[in-house]
């Protein structure tokens, strides 16, 4: 598409059609744009995941996640939810609107170029409260728009030669494949800017009638004097504010604050007809518009990183208010930065890397696990180090399932009878609350992370020691464990389609980050289990350690040497010694 006009007359005419005033809620259907044409969808089209995420049991505050031993009767923690609310800078409970239902809208991305990491972060948090909120029985109406008009699309688009809306198309697409990848549910709905001119300029006119904004030479600019509540989300005074970020320096404005609703036309650009002439739409306006459309101008969450507070949060706020001054949005929930190495991530540092490029080495469960490592709202310091602890410790996780899993497919469930012993109940039971607890209370994820240790022990206790072989009621004890692990790390986006693929593919993001085969290493098994036979143990010790050093561990059994990933022996040196 090259430049592009839409006269006035036909986006008034699709207007009426396009969206009605119908409560979100109660809409049974969703629009999806496709090239250009209006799609019906029904709400059931768009999980993408539904093959991999599984389905998860209810757990509430009165349900376990297994059936309690005869006399058990621990009382569960309320499934309530409390988020951190920007504007009141307090933990709140979310009260919905509308009861059973909560609208989620959440800054996308500006499609120029490929995801990175500090957009992982933001995604799969996003994801996780998309996730939990289902699991607590909401319905939920999640929107996450694209923003495909752009000055930075714009200039990519120049230096590759490209017409700015399909290079926009084009990276829209990359990062769906990138949030599929990490395993993110797609929201509900996915607008796109270029698709909601009407309801962008509808938004404007309101403005300017209610007498916000002004007219310059074509542009239309917000008057954040006209706005006494300007800064109340950031807490930023008016007098500091100053032209930001993707906001321009111009002698026409009444104040440096003021920012663009609509940029006039230039030549080469992308331009729609509009009642103030030909040109696009300001970078702000955008998001008030679109989840007016599908939210309303009152829901419930409003989310994005910290980096978004202000401007564009800000400015939102004033546009929305302006437009409608019923507009209200309860909570306000942002996530914390990602640095590099302790440092901001850049590209002019060579700190940059995408989410392509994390993945091509780590698993993207890793990733997802590295990210739910820290609170949400807490920076997250991303390094070597972390990726290699987190992949060591789903590699874990999910060897100690698939050994389980095993054990019982070689036992009859007929058999199995409906009782579990009280400690395996009360380890059932303690990881059920901790869950509850955290998750509820500001989604609080490594504390869950952390929960995990005692189920995942038991499991290896019950399988593989001599005490726990010997156990009554073992078989049971491992399917009520097993259970409650996978209903968590099915909520958490955790839960892979199999257990044993996915170990083979941490075993083969290992032997290429050790740039090894694993012909390779089998090789390297032979000639230590040689060297042995031949009593050279300095020779087999340097084998294991040369190995090690690149992040293979060798396990001897009676039934022979296996091999499994594990951190690179320099880091774990480096782990120990950290203060």
């Amino acid at each position: 598409m090259g430049t592009l006009s839409l006269s006035l007359s036909l986006l008034k005419f699709y207007k009426p059609f396009f969206f009605s005033s119908i409560p979100h809620f109660t809409r049974p259907i969703l629009f999806r744009s496709i090239n250009n044409k209006k799609k019906l969808l029904s709400s059931s089209s768009f999980s993408c995941f539904s093959s991999s995420v599984g389905q998860s049991q209810p757990l509430t505050a009165n349900s376990t996640f297994a059936s309690k031993s005869e006399g058990q009767n621990l009382k569960a923690p309320s499934p309530e939810l409390w988020l951190h609310n920007t504007m009141s800078k307090k933990r709140e409970l979310l009260r919905p609107k509308v009861e059973s239902k909560v609208g989620m809208y959440v800054c996308g991305v500006t499609a120029y170029d490929l995801s990175h990491i500090g957009h992982a972060r933001v995604y799969v948090n996003f994801d996780l409260l998309f996730r939990y909120l289902k699991h607590l029985g909401y319905e939920v109406s999640y929107v996450r728009n694209f923003t495909d008009v752009d000055d930075k699309i714009i200039a990519r688009a120049n230096e590759l030669g490209e017409d700015p809306i399909s290079l926009s198309q084009r990276y829209c697409e990359e990062f769906c494949q990138d949030m599929i990848t990490l395993n993110c549910l797609t929201p509900s709905v996915e607008p796109k800017v270029s698709e909601h001119m009407p309801q962008i300029i509808d938004m404007i006119e309101k403005i300017l009638n209610n007498g916000y904004a002004y007219i310059v030479d074509g542009d239309v600019y917000y008057s954040v004097e006209k706005f006494p509540e300007y800064g109340k989300l950031s807490g930023r005074d008016l007098e500091d504010n100053r032209a930001g970020e993707r906001v321009a320096v111009d002698s026409r404005k009444k104040h440096p604050a003021d920012f663009a609703l609509w940029k006039c036309a230039k030549s080469g650009e992308p331009f729609w007809e509009s009642p103030w002439g030909p040109g696009r739409p300001g970078w702000h306006i955008e998001c008030s518009a679109m989840s007016a459309t599908y939210l309303g101008y009152s829901f419930d969450i409003h989310g994005g990183g910290v980096d978004l507070v202000f401007p564009h949060h800000e400015n939102e706020i004033a546009q929305s208010c302006a437009a409608c001054n019923k507009s209200d949005i309860s909570l306000w929930v942002h996530n914390g930065f990602v640095t590099v190495d302790s440092e901001k991530m850049s590209k002019s540092l060579g700190n940059f890397f995408t989410i392509r490029q994390v993945v091509d080495i780590y698993h993207p469960l890793a990733l997802r696990y590295f990210l739910m490592g820290a609170h949400y709202q807490s920076p997250i310091n991303y390094s070597i180090i972390q990726l290699e602890s987190a992949s060591d410790r789903i590699f874990y996780i999910y060897e100690t399932l698939h050994e389980c899993e095993s054990f019982l497919n070689q036992h009859d469930q007929t058999v199995r009878k409906d009782s579990i012993p009280p400690d395996t109940a009360n380890i059932i039971d303690n990881f059920h609350n901790v869950f509850v607890t955290s998750m509820s209370d500001d989604l609080h994820t490594p504390v869950v992370l952390s929960g995990l240790a005692d189920p995942l022990k038991s499991i290896n206790d019950l399988l593989h020691t001599r005490q726990g072989k010997k156990r009554q009621f073992r078989i049971e004890s491992l399917a009520a464990l097993e259970k409650s692990i996978r209903n968590v790390l099915t909520i958490l986006g955790l839960l892979p389609t199999s257990y044993s693929k996915v170990l083979q593919q941490l075993r083969e993001k290992a032997l290429k980050r050790a740039n090894l085969t694993e012909d390779e290493i089998l090789q390297k098994i032979e000639e230590r289990a040689a060297a042995r036979i031949q009593k050279e143990y300095a020779k087999s010790d340097a084998i294991r350690k040369d190995l090690a050093v690149v992040g293979i561990t060798l396990m001897d059994s009676p039934n022979g040497t296996t091999w499994r990933p594990t951190i690179p022996l320099h880091l774990q040196e480096q782990q120990n010694n950290a203060p």
